[in-house]
């Protein structure tokens, strides 16, 4: 048998940082995003040993365990031994990982791996959560077991998927309001935005601690941009609803200005000539993915003017990339790992005169 989880990694349109500690504590957050059709995967095949074996495609690393062990955090494949331990798993499996960006990109990535483990082992174990509880436990493992900062949007993104607005007030305190759009509106928007990959990662823990303290030590006017953030993401809720995507499109500037001033970590002269050049070229507005200092840079782009910014921004360094919504969340499935054996793939063609055609 072979488990496997996957979950949507996110783009975010407004309310970024506002979604952290102790900011939204204190104050209440909001985030406006979707997720779209680039994915992180788990994949489990039990063992009837002790042995776990964890294997990263994308690093092309392998790490290996014994189930009965006391995991010590070093830094290798943290997530992993995280996970193993939030849903008691004692029993030896083999475990694949794989996401479809690189760590630092914006779109969520750790903790969207984090949603694909969880949901891959709860499917494996028969463990029932909701996506409440699917979402507060990925946070909870990643953010206060592992200590890793950030908020708390990617992990509610990645499990329940789609168009949301999501509201923070802290722990066990998140109200996710799925977005009824219309479909027209979906693909109209999809079709006036462009994704574009600056070339640099980006470590976001550094960025959100910077951003953590400017906001504690009252800094400069870190705090009202941090609630100039959050009106934002409110109005675009409104336009989105109502279609008026121009507006959308121009908020989006709005707020890229204003996330600015939360922290001098947030862009670098790469993304601000990159951003220039597509408003130059008639770009409405746009923001960098994520916590900030590089990785995906999006843009709305009026449609007789996108191909004009896309070579733009091609011109000046960026690397667009193909993408769409996805408006499911985190699934788990299970297949007959001996349909899967590829070191034994024997097709027989029937024999017969048979004719295809187009």
């Amino acid at each position: 048998m072979i488990i496997r989880g996957r979950a949507p990694l996110r783009i975010s349109f407004g309310g970024g940082g506002t979604d952290v500690e102790p900011y939204c504590v204190e104050h209440g957050g909001a985030i406006i995003g979707s997720t779209i059709n680039k994915y992180a995967y788990c994949s489990i095949l039990p063992k009837e040993s002790d042995e776990i074996t964890v294997h990263s495609l994308d690093f092309d690393m392998t790490v290996k365990y014994n189930a009965r062990e006391n995991y010590v955090y070093d830094g290798k494949l943290d997530l992993v031994k995280a996970a193993l331990n939030a849903l008691s798993i004692d029993q030896g499996c083999e475990v694949y990982l794989q996401c479809d960006a690189p760590p630092g990109s914006g779109l969520g990535t750790s903790s969207t791996v984090m949603v694909a483990l969880l949901i891959a082992m709860a499917k494996w174990k028969g463990v029932n959560l909701d996506a409440y509880e699917m979402a507060d436990l990925a946070y909870h493992v990643e953010r206060e077991v592992l200590g890793i900062k950030g908020g708390y949007q990617d992990q509610y993104a990645a499990t329940f998927g789609g168009f949301n607005f999501i509201e923070f007030h802290g722990r066990n305190n998140v109200v996710v309001n799925p977005l009824r759009i219309k479909k027209d509106v979906i693909h109209e928007l999809q079709y006036n935005l462009l994704l574009c990959y600056t070339g640099n990662v980006h470590v976001s823990a550094n960025i959100i601690a910077d951003q953590v303290d400017n906001y504690r030590q009252n800094r400069g006017d870190a705090v009202a941009a941090m609630t100039e953030v959050k009106a934002l993401a409110y109005a675009m809720k409104d336009e989105l609803l109502k279609g008026n995507l121009h507006n959308f499109g121009k908020l989006l500037d709005y707020g890229w200005k204003s996330k600015k001033r939360m922290s001098s970590r947030i862009t670098n002269p790469q993304v601000d000539e990159l951003y220039e050049e597509a408003m130059k070229a008639g770009a409405l507005g746009g923001k960098l993915l994520g916590a900030g200092g590089g990785g995906y840079l999006l843009m709305y782009c009026p449609y007789n003017v996108k191909h004009k910014v896309a070579k733009r921004m091609q011109d000046a360094g960026g690397q667009l990339a193909d993408w769409n919504f996805e408006l499911r969340g985190a699934q788990a499935w299970t297949m007959d790992s001996r349909r899967w054996n590829y070191d034994s793939v024997n097709v027989q063609i029937p024999e017969g005169d048979f004719r295809f055609e187009l």
